[in-house]
């Protein structure tokens, strides 16, 4: 299989929230990085409800991390998220949480670069 993946994924299992304008769906994430994330698809949301909002706490804190998505893929009732968005705080917050669990703050700092397009 082709792994074409650019950036380091931690499988992260955790309630999370899609929201689409007034629309809220409860779902569970499956694996985050710094560009996008895999969840459960809700059975009440349809794929042509985008852009989304992906919105998760992390673990053991009061902190939410948010992010402006779109669907990729769908698979398995799995749908890949691609990063459109997201704010400073929870990018930070974001790369501090795989840095701690992936253990390599200079991969980390390589994906950001390529994230943003300064390499």
């Amino acid at each position: 299989m082709d792994d074409r993946r650019q950036f380091s994924r931690l499988n992260l299992t955790s309630d999370a929230k899609l929201i689409s304008g007034e629309n809220q769906w409860q779902t569970q994430l499956l694996d985050i990085s710094l560009n996008g994330a895999l969840i459960k698809q809700p059975q009440e949301l349809t794929l042509a409800c985008q852009p989304l909002t992906l919105e998760f706490m992390i673990h053991d804190s009061d902190i939410c991390v948010q992010m402006q998505v779109r669907i990729v893929h769908k698979k398995n009732q799995q749908l890949g998220l691609a990063c459109l968005h997201i704010d400073v705080e929870s990018i930070s917050h974001l790369r501090r949480l795989l840095e701690l669990n992936l253990g390599d703050a200079s991969l980390l700092d390589r994906e950001l670069e390529r994230l943003f397009g300064l390499n």
